[in-house]
């Protein structure tokens, strides 16, 4: 079984990366943004061509969430025209797709987590192109696995995690904001979820393509988010909790993004990590 995977040199590709020799039974193509370019449509059906993928890992997105106010057309570019290139060809080569997607497709205004059957209502750029991309998808091909995912950070690439320990190295205090909730995932989670789907795709006769939520367990500020980090990696550091309206950003957050996973744990039998226990996994 080939699964090409887009979006090489992101956090959740690396983690994927990580991931891999776990599954000997997997053959994997990692394919960078140069190498495989979703947003050119004959480029995917010449490197489709080439690799014969049984399944499709699209790793590749534009995640600038501030960037993507003024950059409309980019986030747009790669978000929804690269996701509707690449159901195309997975249709025209029978490729079973996994697309990730994100919390931002729904307006944060609830008070319970949000299940797979809520109405999405995103309130910015960045997440209208991710629901305009699973839009996409589902007008041109069936076989596919929408995740939402939120809060994403991973030893790799870019991410909140990282972030915050460079701040520490270079100030003596910091400024978080506690009135956003929602639920760090580990990236390398998510990878080892994917695997579990395609592991059912090839044991299971009964397909269950669909849209499916998937972070770790529990929920928290971004603020509480920082205070873990921080205790894990035994830095000092004067932390404050400020108010969203303290800290203003170009695109608005949801002030609250939990996902019920119930849908992917009984379909899956996935057992999901808390939080806490995931982020301590990956001490820097």
């Amino acid at each position: 079984m080939v699964v090409l995977v887009t979006g090489a040199n992101g956090q959740l590709g690396q983690s994927l990366q990580f991931s891999a020799p776990n599954y000997p039974e997997l053959q994997f193509v990692f394919c960078s943004s140069t190498e495989l370019d979703i947003t050119n449509a004959e480029n995917c059906e010449t490197v489709f061509a080439k690799v014969k993928p049984n399944y499709c890992i699209n790793a590749a997105a534009y995640t600038a969430v501030d960037k993507a106010e003024i950059e409309l057309e980019k986030a747009h570019s790669i978000n929804v025209d690269g996701a509707k290139n690449l159901a195309t060809v997975c249709k025209l080569n029978n490729t079973i797709l996994l697309h990730i997607s994100t919390d931002f497709v729904f307006d944060g205004t609830a008070s319970k987590p949000y299940t797979e059957n809520d109405i999405p209502n995103p309130t910015g750029v960045y997440g209208q192109t991710k629901l305009d991309g699973e839009k996409a998808i589902q007008e041109v091909f069936n076989k596919y696995y929408i995740i939402r995912t939120s809060w994403v950070y991973s030893q790799f690439g870019n991410n909140f995690m990282k972030t915050m320990l460079r701040l520490a190295s270079e100030r003596d205090s910091l400024s978080v904001v506690n009135d956003q909730i929602g639920t760090p995932t580990n990236a390398v989670d998510l990878a080892e979820v994917l695997m579990k789907i395609i592991q059912h795709c090839q044991t299971e006769l009964v397909e269950v393509f669909g849209i499916y939520n998937f972070s770790n367990e529990g929920q928290c500020s971004w603020y509480d988010f920082a205070k873990e980090i921080f205790e894990i990696n035994g830095v000092k550091i004067n932390l404050q909790a400020i108010p969203t309206s303290s800290f203003p950003t170009p695109a608005k957050r949801p002030k609250y993004s939990v996902l019920d996973k119930s849908k992917i744990k009984s379909t899956f039998g996935v057992k999901i990590r808390n939080w806490e226990e995931s982020l301590h996994r990956i001490k820097s």
